[in-house]
């Protein structure tokens, strides 16, 4: 349980210093006087949602097994597809 907790802080960390994540952060910083309000609250968005999936998946690979995540992505897709035969 704690080696968990500890592996998930590690993923936290991980996310958010990831290149990716940087370069996004340093995109923003450099750019904030030249964007009109909407286009920094677009950019904030875009952000958070790009460091918040990343902690998921980080997150996602230290609580579930390879074939757990499989079976999940397949559930998914089945349920994409039902909703699709739906409408």
């Amino acid at each position: 349980m704690i080696s968990t907790a500890i592996a998930i802080q590690q993923a936290t960390g991980e996310a958010v210093t990831d290149l990716s994540t940087m370069m996004k952060a340093r995109e923003i910083y450099s750019q904030r006087d030249t964007m009109t309000e909407e286009e920094f609250a677009r950019a904030l968005f875009n952000y958070s949602a790009h460091l918040a999936s990343l902690t998921a998946t980080l997150v996602t690979t230290i609580c579930l097994t390879e074939t757990e995540i499989n079976e999940m992505i397949d559930t998914i897709k089945e349920f994409d597809e039902l909703g699709k035969e739906i409408n």
